[in-house]
């Protein structure tokens, strides 16, 4: 235990020291410490010897997810989002349904032994786009703010959209001789949106006004106003998961209201939100490294390589591109939105999720899970500067 915890404090202590030069290099954050995992893992060297399980993986992705969608939406420029407001309603609403489609289509065509259930599951796991992922181009200024808008909005509410139908389809997939599916699904989606949602919105109000009470009143030190940003945060996403709804809508929709109300001081009082969700992150990738891959490489077949890579390029891509004429955005642009919707937390969790229901397929879901997300640390990850670049460029 000892050996492992030396070994992850000292990374996350050196890279500490030279995250500020290595985020500004074309390797990303999450090819470093995944690599690293699988470098000091069962894979390479050995020295990691980490027995997670899946509960405490998914808890693990669970936080760190919570706690960069509440960054991140707090970060948000509602300003440049009220204009830009149809990107994010159209991948939303439009572009969504249209890659669960496709996702399922594309599934019919390539795996043999899936039934059409698992399927619908498949492609409803690699549906989110990943915030933590796309961090590099959601704060990059090169990017117009309206994609950034965009994109961050997008990644943030789709992961809570997808809970619901993914839950129905277990739930049928687990018990399929139950009626009132239909009934099941307007219940499902209901409860975990506007549960979120109102805890979210409702929590976070509170803390504010408790936050700004007791600062008048000087009852806060200067150490503990740290630990308040994260706490609410957590509280949000837990809060909201204990009452039955979507954990990452709380969180998100808890972040937008906080920026909203802490307009003016949200960047120091974020700092150590941002922080421990970077720390999170950093050990997040590194146990998916040594501890996820580890366990799925021997069940990847070339089907699941070559789904997962029509899931990042053509499942991704072409309904975005359907979806976005009319907004002015040019060729390259659209181009742009449909390749930077990465695979990470979201679909870490749901894999999770999947391998407890002991569905027949569920040992192929999951490696066609981790497969994505592997590809997608790597591809994403060294385009998301060169690409940013081209597009200042050209625009």
């Amino acid at each position: 235990m000892y050996e492992n915890m030396t070994i992850l404090a000292l990374f996350v202590f050196v890279y500490s020291l030279v995250g500020g030069r290595l985020a500004r290099s074309p390797i990303s954050g999450a090819i470093i410490f995944t690599a690293f995992g699988l470098a000091l893992g069962p894979l390479g060297f050995g020295f990691l010897k980490l027995n997670a399980d899946t509960e405490q993986i998914r808890l693990l992705a669970e936080l760190t997810l919570a706690l960069v969608l509440f960054t991140d939406a707090a970060n948000s420029n509602l300003g440049v989002l009220r204009t830009h407001a149809s990107l994010p309603l159209r991948l939303l609403l439009i572009g969504l349904p249209l890659t669960l489609l496709l996702g399922f289509g594309v599934g019919v065509l390539v795996f043999d032994g899936l039934t059409l259930l698992e399927l619908a599951i498949l492609a409803v796991m690699l549906a989110p786009t990943d915030a933590a992922l796309g961090k590099a181009v959601v704060t990059n200024k090169s990017v117009p703010a309206g994609i950034r808008e965009g994109l961050n909005q997008e990644s943030g509410l789709n992961d809570g959209i997808c809970v619901p139908v993914l839950l129905l389809l277990l739930a049928v997939a687990v018990h399929p001789g139950a009626g009132g599916v239909s009934g099941m699904a307007l219940e499902l989606v209901a409860s975990q949106i506007g549960i979120g949602m109102v805890v979210g919105l409702a929590l976070t109000l509170f803390g504010a006004w408790l936050f700004r009470l007791c600062k008048r009143r000087e009852w806060i030190s200067d150490s503990w106003r740290q630990v308040a940003v994260p706490a609410l945060a957590v509280a949000c996403f837990a809060l909201a998961q204990w009452f039955e709804g979507s954990g990452f809508i709380a969180a998100f929709s808890g972040g937008l209201l906080f920026g909203w109300l802490a307009k003016h001081q949200k960047h120091t009082l974020l700092l150590a939100a941002e922080g421990t969700g970077d720390t999170l992150a950093l050990i997040t990738w590194v146990v998916f490294g040594a501890v996820v891959i580890a366990r799925a490489i021997d069940h990847i077949t070339w089907e699941i390589v070559l789904y997962a890579v029509l899931s990042l390029t053509l499942i991704r891509m072409l309904p975005v591109f359907l979806v976005l004429p009319g907004l002015g955005l040019s060729a390259n642009e659209k181009l742009f939105v449909g390749w930077f919707g990465p695979r990470g937390l979201a679909s870490i969790v749901f894999g999770v999720i999947v391998l407890e229901a002991h569905l027949p397929g569920g040992t192929t879901l999951v490696a066609t899970v981790v497969c994505t997300i592997l590809l997608s640390i790597v591809a994403h990850g060294l385009s998301a500067g060169p690409l940013a670049a081209v597009l200042k460029r050209k625009s």
